[in-house]
């Protein structure tokens, strides 16, 4: 049971537990998840609203459309550790967007593995990833709790990408996956808090020699990093390179985030992916002459990033121009954006497989919140056709078949095709 809590608002806030809980829900990635629920949660899953102020959950709610402006809200601070717990308590699911999760989500993530509550964030946050594993992984697994990290487009593309070519591969009986690159072609806005996930991580390194060995460590999300075979991987960064096919690539930002998911989700299921697997990911810009500028200007985009970000003196320069945590894209630019990731895999046997991923919309906010919202469902629904493991996950492990299925019903692609 959980104790019922004063909404002067006239919404009852929960005195039973919900099914999911979104926490964040009035930041604008959080208000995106909601509305994607309210118009497509199946009839009789209990969903709450979750945040700091009462006030602004309340406006949130009262823009949702239908039964959901009578949804239950939740009043808690990441900070607060009664609180946490009290919203752990409060959900069988728990929905984060509240970044940078190195400074807000380590106490939810605690929370949630005690209470046995599945947990499901949009993090890019590699190093914030591994303090979460080295420290929960064992309680959530005697709870039976999934704590699911990277349920947007960081990574949830990359990794049931992968998983679905590893899956082909095995039906085949075509041997481990070898060699596996993913090309990502996408349309949106920059997300402001990719941008200050990014900032904190540079922060991190730069300070931190440990931290750095990490971040820099291919495996660094390995469950046991002794065991991990030793095939060499891609660098996560690079210049302007061109395919067989004609196509420019750059480096893509979120390689060095998804391509340890990925790995990770290798090394739960005892590395069935295959010990020789070398994933890599990558930036399409483009055929030709123009595919050729493209690339260069994203590859000398990235390094001046980050390199800015290395210099004290610019960042609020930086902070001036560049979009901040919360803020994000008009509803035309969300609508005309899409994304598509092209995984091509080849196997020990020599055979290949291509898996295409896309979606519509921007894919750091609404194809996101499309992801993380059909996460959340997964979670609270999927019963006995879940994986049957708990602890710290990823997309892949913890929701697998589940999952690719509600995307597919939520408009966006999954194909396997030969070669």
């Amino acid at each position: 049971m959980v104790n019922p809590q004063h909404d002067p608002t006239g919404g009852a806030a929960p005195s039973e537990p919900v099914d999911i809980a979104i926490y964040g829900a009035t930041g604008f990635v959080g208000a995106l998840t909601a509305r994607h629920l309210a118009e497509h949660a199946p009839p009789g899953v209990r969903i709450a609203l979750a945040g700091r102020s009462e006030a602004k959950l309340a406006a949130t709610r009262a823009s949702l459309p239908g039964a959901a402006r009578e949804w239950p809200l939740i009043v808690a601070d990441s900070s607060d550790r009664a609180a946490t717990d009290r919203l752990a308590a409060a959900a069988r699911v728990v929905l984060t967007t509240v970044g940078p999760y190195a400074k807000y989500g380590r106490q939810l993530v605690e929370s949630c593995a005690r209470a046995g509550t599945h947990y499901a964030d949009l993090t890019g946050e590699v190093l914030f990833v591994r303090d979460t594993i080295d420290r929960w992984h064992g309680v959530a697994e005697s709870t039976g709790a999934r704590i699911v990290h990277s349920c947007g487009y960081d990574s949830i593309p990359s990794d049931l990408g992968v998983w679905l070519a590893h899956r082909a591969a095995a039906a085949d009986d075509a041997g481990g996956l070898t060699e596996v690159r993913t090309v990502a072609t996408l349309r949106g806005g920059v997300s402001g808090g990719t941008v200050d996930s990014l900032r904190g991580h540079i922060d991190a390194v730069r300070t931190d020699r440990r931290q750095r060995r990490l971040a820099a460590d291919p495996h660094t999300l390995s469950p046991d990093r002794a065991a991990e075979p030793t095939p060499s991987q891609p660098a996560d960064a690079g210049w302007p390179a061109r395919l067989d096919d004609g196509t420019w690539t750059a480096p893509f930002v979120m390689a060095s985030h998804n391509t340890r998911i990925v790995r990770r989700s290798n090394a739960l299921l005892g590395h069935a992916y295959g010990p020789g697997l070398r994933y890599g990911e990558l930036q399409g810009c483009g055929t030709g002459p123009v595919g050729a500028v493209t690339a260069a200007g994203v590859t000398g985009g990235i390094g001046a990033l980050v390199g800015a970000f290395t210099v004290p003196a610019i960042r609020p320069l930086l902070d001036r121009v560049l979009p901040s945590p919360g803020a994000g894209p008009s509803e035309r630019t969300r609508e005309r954006g899409w994304f598509r990731m092209d995984v091509r895999a080849r196997t020990e046997s020599g055979r290949s497989y291509r898996v295409t991923v896309s979606g519509p919309g921007d894919p750091g906010y609404a194809a996101t919140a499309v992801m993380l919202g059909e996460s959340g469902l997964a979670l609270a629904t999927g019963g006995s056709a879940l994986p049957g493991r708990a602890g710290s996950l990823t997309p892949a492990t913890a929701m697998g078949d589940v999952l690719v299925d509600r995307l597919r019903a939520a408009g966006h692609t999954y194909r396997v095709s030969p070669g």
